[in-house]
């Protein structure tokens, strides 16, 4: 009988069910910050709420993820006695249905059943659409979707942009699709015609899709997740965007809503064009899967790595703990110390702090997050607007300007960089365009072949240091931050003294350094240089947003320094000896090398102090980077230092230092707890003193804060 009713599809769900969906898809995605400012980020970060093995069961079948090793790798370390017995009967126990009732039943099925990868079971139109047609769909879907992010995206690095970056990017991909000719000479006819006819609103594009596809209700979350894993790395920079405008603005942002618009607009536009006969029904058969998600073939091989891992984990935490407690016990010797230096919590200075405490005795270092508690906006000398030197949890509370002291030196140095700059981009645009770089190959381009003699053969340095690029040596040598309270391209900058006061006693306090203060105090951010390195920023402090940490090392010193600032500490129960000076010190992970940047700053009575604590730290780098030769594998040669400090100007060596891989551990305690242990640079080291958080505001800080980076 005839009716007025809309024919719904099988799977019909309705919108309210379909945003949750949208919604929770989205937030499984963890961001990804941008090469000028890369930063590690915890991938599992959108799925915390989650148990570790059922967030490896999703990632296992969205992504075809691994995260685990295989279990040839913990059978090693059970059989090396790594792992004991005792560990793998923990884990089993706290399995909710171990796979064997005992250890030794275990280990025997481990070692006779097969192992497995896991590969992706979530079903996608473009993954069904292959099977039967032989033809790789998904790699076209992807790669088309990657070229055109990667033009939207763009923040000047291309010359010709082919997106429009004014465009919402969903308009924009559907602009773009509508005169790419790409998947129809791949042999999908009326590919342009579908895109087309989509909803220009990408919510409801999205429904659409979602509705032609007939997607069912409780296969929703795991197929929207794994469509937005197949461009996982562009749904990432996505997630981004949201992330600092949630962050930065208070505002919701709907990009990463809108990316997965047009992932699904490429699924609904396969799903209309694949004219192969088996195509409707192995779909139809795809969704009945993602309905009753049936067990894949590798979840029992799973179900056994994920309880080695546990155990491989608990053995880990086992040997770490028994190490800091068989060390004899110990406490601060009371003394006040020549020298105080405060390193950044990351792992590598784990290594450094270890050798330079040996080399100098008279040292004690500690460990801090490495943007001091000065969470900042610095603005390097010539530049409208700096960038974030502060975590990516947090939001700069100061804008300040590098400067140089003197006003006639500083407009002459704004005046250098400028034209510096403009020269650069105009050289660069001539080298780069398109009749232009035709005619610099010919007669200009044997001339740079003397420099990339030297540039290979490590005599000159590949790129300008960006730090001191188009300024001369004085400028370079003078510039440092200025606090005074100005304003700068019509935004306030510079920090009252208020503000000094109150930050700088939330530093000291947080890292718990409210007496005892030695002579000299050197705050230590750190570096790394490298260069042609498209991820040199990934080597930088994570603390200081993927930048290095000498502005916030900087600032600190130069607040710390202020006898007002002291006066009012003073009042506050912190005092500063008149005698203790706060240096301002970089560490350079890559070459292990200290640059201290306000000498100028000691007295003449502390120059002694100084000279030992300059021999104590070029007798640590030295010692740092013997023992991080032998984790590099480097040949055995005349000069250890070479080899590694010559890492650092390859310009064919993108792994010039590892970062932060080997994390495993991070301590909170006072140093002396750990003092003289050989943590192989695999720990985070925070100080913390107990006895001087009176409410735990400390601790939460810092297991709300630090610890989520660890």
């Amino acid at each position: 009988m005839p009716t007025d009713e809309p024919t719904l599809a099988p799977h019909a769900v309705r919108e309210d069910v379909l945003d949750d969906a949208i919604r929770r898809a989205c937030q499984t995605i963890a961001p990804v910050w941008p090469l000028e400012s890369f930063v590690a980020v915890n991938p599992y970060l959108g799925l915390v709420d989650r148990p570790f093995d059922a967030v490896a069961d999703r990632l296992a079948r969205t992504a075809g993820a691994r995260t685990t090793m295989p279990a040839a790798f913990y059978l090693e370390a059970v059989d090396r006695g790594r792992i004991t017995v005792a560990d793998l009967a923990a884990a089993l126990d706290a399995a909710d249905d171990p796979p064997a009732a005992t250890v030794e039943a275990f280990l025997d099925r481990v070692r006779t059943a097969p192992d497995a990868d896991p590969a992706a079971t979530v079903p996608t139109v473009a993954d069904v659409a292959s099977a039967c047609t032989g033809h790789d769909w998904d790699r076209l879907a992807t790669d088309r979707v990657s070229a055109w992010a990667g033009a939207y995206f763009d923040r000047g690095q291309a010359l010709w942009r082919s997106a429009d970056p004014d465009q919402p990017l969903f308009a924009a991909w559907k602009a773009e699709a509508g005169v790419d000719h790409t998947p129809e000479v791949m042999g999908l006819a009326g590919f342009r015609d579908v895109v087309a006819a989509l909803p220009d609103d990408p919510r409801a594009a999205a429904y659409d899709a979602l509705a032609r596809l007939d997607v069912p209700a409780a296969g929703l979350d795991r197929y929207l997740h794994r469509v937005l894993m197949r461009a996982g790395g562009w749904a990432a920079y996505a997630g981004r965007i949201v992330w600092d405008a949630r962050l930065y603005d208070g505002r919701a942002d709907d990009t990463l809503l809108q990316f997965l618009a047009v992932l699904l607009g490429w699924e609904v536009a396969l799903f209309e064009t694949i004219q192969d006969p088996a195509f409707p029904g192995a779909w139809a058969a795809a969704n009945e899967d993602l309905a009753t998600e049936p067990a894949p073939p590798w979840r029992a091989a799973l179900e056994r790595q994920l309880i080695l891992q546990d155990a491989f984990d608990r053995a880990a935490q086992r040997r770490l703990v028994e190490r800091v407690n068989a060390r004899p016990a110990a406490s601060a010797n009371g003394q006040r110390p020549d020298v105080q230096a405060v390193f950044c919590i990351d792992v590598r200075s784990e290594v450094f702090r270890r050798h330079l405490e040996a080399a100098a005795p008279t040292v004690d270092t500690m460990g801090f997050a490495g943007f001091f508690g000065f969470p900042i906006e610095y603005v390097p000398v010539g530049h409208e607007t700096g960038g974030a030197q502060c975590p990516v949890l947090l939001t700069p509370s100061h804008t300040i300007l590098e400067t140089v002291p003197a006003p006639d030196q500083h407009a002459r140095a704004v005046e250098q960089r400028r034209l510096s700059h403009h020269v650069k981009r105009a050289w660069n645009a001539f080298k780069m365009g398109a009749i232009s770089c035709f005619s610099f190959v010919g007669p200009v381009g044997l001339a740079y072949l003397p420099k990339m003699v030297t540039d290979t053969l490590g005599w000159t340095r590949p790129v300008p240091d960006p730090d001191t690029n188009g300024l001369d040596q004085v400028a370079a040598a003078q510039k440092g931050p200025r606090l005074a309270p100005d304003e700068h391209a019509g935004h306030a900058v510079g920090m009252p003294l208020d503000d000094r006061v109150e930050v700088a006693e939330g530093a000291l306090r947080a890292m718990s350094l409210t007496d005892g203060f030695a002579p000299l105090v050197l705050i230590t951010g750190h570096g790394a240089t490298t260069v042609n390195n498209p991820y040199d920023t990934g080597l930088d402090c994570g603390a200081c947003g993927g930048r290095a940490g000498e502005a916030n090392a900087r600032v600190a010193a130069a607040v710390l320094n202020d006898p007002a600032v002291r006066a009012a500490l003073a009042e506050r129960g912190i005092r500063i000896p008149d005698d203790t000076v706060f240096l301002a010190g970089e560490h350079d992970t890559t070459t292990d090398e200290v640059a201290i940047f306000n000498r100028d700053a000691v007295p003449a009575r502390h120059h002694e102090l100084l000279a030992e604590l300059d021999g104590g730290l070029d007798e640590a780098g030295r010692r740092t980077r013997a023992e991080r030769a032998e984790r590099f594998h480097l040949p055995a040669q005349a000069s250890i230092d070479e080899a590694v400090i010559g890492r650092s100007t390859d310009w064919a060596q993108v792994r010039p230092e590892w970062g932060l891989a080997g994390c495993m551990a991070f301590i909170v305690a006072p140093r002396h707890r750990t003092e003289g242990l050989d943590l192989g640079g695999r720990s985070f080291l925070h100080d913390y003193d107990w006895r001087q958080d009176e409410d735990f505001g400390v601790l939460e800080l810092i297991m709300t804060a630090p610890m989520v980076v660890t």
